[in-house]
């Protein structure tokens, strides 16, 4: 891209973002060099892009004529790239990938360092956050996310794994509370449950002929990071509904006990989404081609 149209993409971010200080965010670059790049393409046009005010901007008539113009030139620049990008066999390029903070960190992570020290030129920018994010608004190339993947236009979705979900607790907590034997029971007992922004997540079961069954029972904790309730239910602190691979090494060792293994608790998908595009980088292939091949293992063991 030539020098007159370096600021293009700056301008673009600002649109997309609704403000300077998210573009800069989604561009790496500081709120002042992305004013600087629309000041610089203000002047080379010859008008004003934006409608200011210190707390928001609007685009002006001849900004929203500009984008609508911009912003198709560089669809058809970013078409072009993937095309030339998926007939390489050398990996290369940044690769932009969302993942669930703990699931991410013991398995997803180590799969993507493995790609990239295969292939000395690609880059990983991987960013770990359990909100649901919006992979075209946000700019991912690629999300993993544990549970409904959910539908939107213009994405692929290709399920890789499943993580089966158990209720386990502390021998003693058990023998001090007593074993929970039928789901009813867990009225009875005190929960650690998994809380985010004021909502706490049911425990799901399924039931031979029937509808999937969703509990909360009574919480004595309310935390929102899996590996600490992973740590309070071993200290003793109630029930909790986890993940078997998160504590199948406590399981193994005797520090925890599955509970009411015949209620059938909900196995989980694991999925891959990345946008919708006639020409797939080869980075972002071989990224959905290793964890496809390597998550279902992880979850498995």
């Amino acid at each position: 891209m030539t020098e007159e149209f370096n600021d293009i993409p700056a301008f673009v971010a600002v649109v997309e973002a609704g403000s300077f200080s998210d573009a800069a965010r989604r561009l790496n670059l500081s709120r002042s060099a992305v004013g600087k790049a629309v000041s610089r393409l203000e002047e080379r046009v010859g008008g004003r892009l934006f409608h200011r005010t210190t707390r928001t901007q609007s685009l002006t008539e001849d900004g929203q004529s500009f984008y609508e113009y911009c912003q198709r030139a560089l669809v058809e620049l970013r078409a072009g790239q993937d095309l030339m990008d998926s007939g390489r066999t050398e990996i290369r390029g940044r690769l932009r990938v969302s993942m669930p903070v703990l699931f991410g960190r013991r398995c997803v992570a180590p799969i993507l360092l493995r790609l990239s020290a295969a292939h000395p030129k690609l880059e990983l920018d991987m960013h770990f956050s359990d909100r649901l994010v919006d992979l075209v608004d946000d700019g991912f190339d690629l999300c993993v996310r544990n549970g409904p993947p959910g539908q939107s236009a213009g994405l692929m979705t290709r399920e890789i794994a499943k993580e089966r979900m158990l209720v386990c607790a502390s021998p003693r907590y058990l023998e001090e509370n007593g074993t929970p034997e039928t789901l009813a029971d867990l009225a009875a007992h005190q929960a650690i449950a998994y809380g985010r922004r004021g909502r706490v997540q049911s425990w799901s079961f399924l039931r031979t002929g029937s509808s999937p069954c969703y509990v909360i029972p009574p919480a004595k904790l309310n935390l929102n990071d899996i590996e600490a309730i992973s740590d309070a239910v071993a200290a003793g602190f109630g029930l909790a509904w986890l993940a078997h691979w998160l504590v199948r090494d406590r399981l193994r060792a005797g520090d925890l006990v599955e509970v009411l293994p015949a209620a059938g608790a909900i196995v989980s998908n694991i999925s891959l989404i990345w946008p919708a595009t006639p020409h797939l980088p080869q980075r972002v292939r071989s990224a959905i081609d290793a964890l496809t091949s390597e998550v279902a293992a992880f979850t498995a063991a």
